[in-house]
């Protein structure tokens, strides 16, 4: 967990006659940011990959292009991966050019793309699905990446713990004051949660011997701003 600074402000009650105002306009507050953190392994995994296909006419590469992603999606079935966790995530048809001559240069074929985003839920079983990828002519592999699915979930945990850190603070502070807390007058968080280390690795496009999986492990993110009113030690 990176350290952060904190700001604490504390605003005592002062006397200002010319400005006519009273305690009450200004309570006294102390304000103070408070963090915490959770750090779990991912439980599921977004694999990327498809097959580019060769050919001397738009046609003949994606028609060639369209059996060998047939046959990626077989391999993917056969894997018992749900179609439903299968997406497309890019498709193109682009011309090849030969190399820059004088003048503008011929187009000497044409490459079609198809690649696929695969969900897996069990983590455990990624290194086995991108070797049945690249079994099956899978030739376009990009990354995998690993998340959290109940973030939001284990979030709240963390929320939780930084509202106890901010008070564990804040007394600290109030103690040395003089002062003791009193209500919280306000509570924000700060920024959006974000995982501090997403576990991502990016992938050969080959492999001879079983794939090598790194999935990390994420830590998730809480700082919170609370604001205390405070009243004179007793």
């Amino acid at each position: 967990m990176r350290n952060r600074s904190f700001a604490i402000a504390v605003a005592l009650l002062v006397t200002a006659p010319a400005l006519a105002q009273t305690p009450a306009d200004f309570p006294s507050a102390i304000s103070i940011t408070g963090e915490a953190s959770i750090s779990v392994p991912p439980d599921i995994a977004f694999v990327d990959a498809g097959v580019a296909s060769d050919a001397k006419t738009a046609r003949e590469a994606s028609e060639a292009n369209n059996v060998a992603m047939g046959k990626l999606m077989t391999a993917l079935k056969g894997a018992d991966i749900d179609a439903r966790d299968i997406q497309t995530s890019r498709l193109s048809l682009q011309p090849q050019y030969a190399p820059n001559r004088s003048g503008p240069s011929p187009v000497v074929g044409y490459r079609a793309s198809n690649r696929v985003t695969v969900r897996i839920h069990d983590v455990t079983k990624v290194a086995n699905v991108i070797d049945t990828l690249v079994g099956a002519g899978a030739n376009d592999i990009g990354n995998v990446n690993f998340e959290v699915s109940q973030a939001s979930k284990l979030l709240d945990d963390a929320r939780e713990k930084a509202v106890a850190d901010a008070r564990r603070k804040a007394e600290i502070y109030a103690k040395a004051a003089g002062v003791t807390l009193g209500a919280p007058l306000s509570i924000s968080e700060e920024g959006a949660p974000q995982p501090a280390f997403r576990g991502k690795m990016a992938m050969p496009m080959a492999a001879a011997a079983p794939t090598p999986i790194a999935q990390g492990e994420e830590t998730l993110s809480v700082s919170v701003s609370v604001t205390w009113a405070i009243k004179a030690g007793q």
